[in-house]
């Protein structure tokens, strides 16, 4: 009878610890579940904010560019020149990285004296010599400022498209635009920058007139040209003066 009640006792005591063990383990499930949940929360929470900030910061940018580029041609039209000045436009357009800040400044001023920061938006110089007007308008060559670039096709003169040819991997994307802005001016002289010429590796001119299929431009006036440029050097590359040369040309024979 005592063996019985001392087993029993220690039953009790088996079922007591396995009791007390259960709730142990329960709350502990409990609580790591809670936290799991809560760590979840915040990080969708978190991925949600990231995301609202990204459209934010994108809903600005393209307005920023709508209202600039409006301001460009509310400024073009209050200052328009008769015809017989000689006013043209010169249309500066690639993808972002290519070089064409740099590059415009060099051909309205023969020097490049200082760092440029990347174009967002538009970027607007001049060239004016006695009874020459020159105006470059550049517009900012990120994915979200491309579609800007048809609509100020059909007042160019000439188109000036600048290709970084140290990055042949954007060469495909570089083509694509290229013929779809070409598409809607089949009689548009175009100019095409093979830049940064000065890099390890750059792509020769032969090969990236194949690699934008330029022999499929239609039958227009077509300049390709190898440039480089740094700051602070006392004479621009002989690439640079030669396109600064023929724009110079072609717009006086095109007055």
């Amino acid at each position: 009878m005592v063996g019985l009640r001392k087993a029993g006792v220690l039953g009790g005591s088996v079922i007591l610890a396995g009791g007390v063990a259960y709730l142990i383990w329960k709350y502990a499930s409990s609580s790591g579940q809670t936290e799991t949940e809560t760590r979840q929360k915040e990080k969708e929470e978190k991925e949600e904010e990231e995301e609202e900030e990204e459209e934010k910061e994108q809903r600005t940018v393209e307005a920023s560019a709508e209202q600039t580029l409006s301001a460009v041609e509310a400024q073009k039209t209050s200052e328009a020149r008769p015809v017989a000045s000689g006013g043209t436009h010169i249309l500066v357009l690639g993808l972002d990285g290519a070089g064409k800040t740099s590059l415009m400044h060099c051909l309205a001023s023969s020097s490049l004296e200082h760092d440029l920061k990347p174009t967002v938006g538009f970027n607007a110089v001049s060239i004016n010599r006695e009874d020459l007007h020159i105006e470059f308008l550049e517009i900012g060559g990120r994915a979200d400022l491309r579609p800007y670039w048809q609509r100020y096709m059909s007042k160019a003169l000439l188109l000036v498209f600048v290709v970084d040819s140290s990055d042949p991997e954007l060469f495909p994307v570089a083509k694509k635009h290229l013929h779809e802005l070409l598409a809607s001016r089949p009689d548009l002289p175009l100019m095409v920058l093979a830049n940064k010429q000065d890099l390890p590796g750059s792509c020769g001119i032969t090969d990236l007139h194949d690699a934008l299929s330029l022999s499929e431009v239609g039958d227009r006036r077509l300049f390709l040209i190898g440039t480089h440029v740094k700051k602070g050097e006392a004479q621009l590359s002989s690439g640079v003066q030669d396109a600064q040369e023929l724009i110079i040309q072609m717009v006086c024979e095109g007055r």
